[in-house]
Parts: structure tokens; C-alpha cells; sequence
């Protein structure tokens, strides 16, 4: 049988698990033009929440009685697909579900591993990496030199932006929530400092970190840590939007930047985007980071969970931060 997560009913706040119905199905079947992959882990993102709000938003909102929306990796077990043989290794939006049928335009891309873990696919080698990617070198537009601060800093995202920046010849300072996750930044991802926003004083403890200011702010999170990187924000600079989790189950009290008149004054650019932007230069990205990997020059964290039953409780770790790296979940041995 199939089981699969389907949006049961949009949340007011913090999903729970009333907003889920998790059912089972018949294991689909190719048919002419597609193929049937067994999808072995499914991606958990900041953006699930977006995608089940019906507000205005860069994708249509997952649809009531859907399966919810996800990216994922596995191994095609039948095909009917001229492209697609059986044993592909496939990545693609097939969404929380432990089997998905697909012609390949969801997104479905074969993928050769090099020999490492499937898990890295739908992280550093994912949407997480390939958002660290562009949103730093084309939206943050980092010079030697510089000085490169990121927020969710251990973060899959985050941990991606803070080496691409020392591999480009900047300063970096990470922003993190706990002792564990700051020395992780500087003594394994090579960060030169990282503050811990739990810690005590952010202002303080950051502009000590960043004594030449900030030109390049890359944000995950939004709220209180974005003012504060507003306030040290040097002439010119760029603060590529990412995200907000801060801000994502807020219901009534949604907090914007109240320092944005750091941006008149240093003549600084606050830029949203997302990865869809980039599709027309995801090979090169991807094949730009799989050589720095194999080299050694990126690391990478997964905190992978199982069991598809248990999608609810592992999708809350994105915003209670409990969580080491990027977070992956096993839904099929």
C-alpha cells in the first residue's frame, strides 16, 4: 500500500495534526509516458507553511484533499517512460507520499550520486543548496573581503551560504540558536565567528562579531535578528531575502522591519527571491557544488527522522529549531 500525507485543512497558526489526513492507496501503476518511483525521503522546508496558506504566494496554495507538496528522492520500480529505466536514482516534487507516479514534469530529474548519500539530494545537493547558491552569488553579489552574515546559520540553507562565502574570499559570521549549533559553524564549517541569538545581547554580541559592519546580510529569519543586521548594515550594502521562519506561524502580529531606514541612508538593496528564479542555471550550480563536495571544500549536516506517520511531529522541528542540519525524513527503507 501507499501512504500518503493529504492536506485536510489549512491551519490558523501552527499546523497540527488536524491538519492532516494521512491515508493509504493502492501503489500506483506506470501507464504509457510514465513511470512509478519509490520515493525513499521527503524534504521538510520553511516554505511547507507557505504552501498551505491560501494567500497570494509564488506557487498555488496545496489544494484541500492533496497530497501536501514536497521535494524528494528515490528509485523508479517500473517505467513506461522512453527516459526513465528501472534503478534511476529520480529527484522531483512527488510530495509526501512513500510512492509517486510521474511523466517527469514534475520536476523529476535522474540523478548520477557519485557515491554519496541520496539524503545530500534534497539538501546541500538540493533546493536548500541551490537556494544558498543564487540568493549569495546573485542576489547578495559578495566581494573578496567583504563581510557575509547569515541568519539559521546551521541551518540547510544557512550552513551552504556561510561556505560559499569563504570560498569566495569573505569574512563570515553566522547567526544560530544554541552553543552546539555556533561552534558547529565556525569549528566544522569553517566560519570565522558565530553568534547565538539565545545568548544575551544580539546587537552587542554581533556588531563585536562584524567590527567592519555587515555588506551582505543573508536572511532566513526575519523579525528581531533582521533589525539588528539593519542597524550594522555598511554603505551599499545587500540583504537578500530568503525567508522569515520567525514570522511564519504569526498569526496576528506579523513583524517587518521597523530599521529600514538603514537602507535610504546607506543607499543598501533588500532583495526578495526564490530558487524558481534560476531553474535555466540549476546544472551549473549543481555541478559547480558536487565538485567543491568531492573536494571537500562543502560539508554538509542531515537530520534525517523516520516513518511517514510521523511528518507532523518532524515538520514542527523546523520552527522549535530542534534540529541539526537539514531535515529529511525517511518515509521507505
Amino acid at each position: 500500500m501507499n501512504t500518503q500525507v493529504l492536506l485536510k485543512e489549512r491551519p490558523v497558526g501552527s499546523p497540527t495534526t488536524d491538519t492532516w489526513d494521512i491515508t493509504q492507496s493502492e501503489i500506483p501503476k506506470a501507464t504509457d509516458g510514465t513511470f512509478v518511483v519509490k520515493i525513499e525521503y521527503v524534504s521538510l522546508d520553511p516554505a511547507m507553511r507557505g504552501w498551505i496558506s491560501n494567500a497570494k504566494s509564488y506557487l498555488p496554495p496545496v489544494a484541500i484533499g492533496e497530497v501536501m507538496r514536497a521535494g524528494t528522492i528515490g528509485k523508479v520500480i517500473e517505467s513506461k517512460h522512453d527516459d526513465y529505466q528501472v534503478g534511476d536514482i529520480v529527484t522531483g516534487w512527488m510530495g509526501v507520499q512513500q510512492y509517486a507516479v510521474s511523466d517527469g514534469s514534475n520536476g523529476a530529474m535522474k540523478l548520477d550520486t557519485f557515491g554519496l548519500p541520496l539524503p545530500k539530494f534534497l539538501g546541500v545537493l538540493g533546493m536548500p543548496g541551490l537556494t544558498a547558491y543564487f540568493g549569495l552569488l546573485e542576489v547578495g553579489e559578495p566581494k573578496e573581503g567583504e563581510t557575509v552574515v547569515v541568519s539559521g546559520a546551521a541551518g540547510a540553507v544557512g550552513m551552504v551560504v556561510g561556505q560559499i562565502a569563504k570560498l569566495k574570499g569573505c569574512r563570515v559570521v553566522g547567526i544560530a540558536g544554541g552553543e552546539e549549533k555556533c561552534n558547529y559553524c565556525v569549528n566544522d564549517l569553517g566560519f570565522d565567528a558565530c553568534v547565538d541569538y539565545k545568548g544575551g545581547n544580539l546587537y552587542k554580541e554581533l556588531k563585536a562579531a562584524c567590527p567592519k559592519g555587515i555588506d551582505v546580510y543573508f536572511d532566513n529569519v526575519g523579525g528581531e535578528i533582521l533589525d539588528t543586521a539593519l542597524a550594522l548594515l555598511n554603505f551599499g550594502g545587500r540583504i537578500p531575502i530568503c525567508g522569515a521562519i520567525s514570522q511564519y506561524n504569526n498569526r496576528d502580529n506579523v513583524q517587518g522591519p521597523k530599521n529600514y531606514l538603514s537602507l535610504l541612508v546607506n543607499r543598501g538593496r533588500m532583495q526578495g527571491f526564490i530558487v524558481l528564479d534560476y531553474a535555466k542555471k540549476y546544472r551549473h550550480a549543481f555541478q559547480e557544488m558536487a565538485g567543491w563536495m568531492m573536494e571537500g571544500k562543502l560539508k554538509s549536516r542531515e537530520h534525517i527522522e523516520e516513518g511517514i506517520e510521523n511528518f507532523q511531529d518532524t515538520l514542527m522541528r523546523l520552527f522549535s529549531g530542534d534540529k541539526k542540519g537539514k531535515l529529511v525524513l525517511k518515509v521507505n527503507d
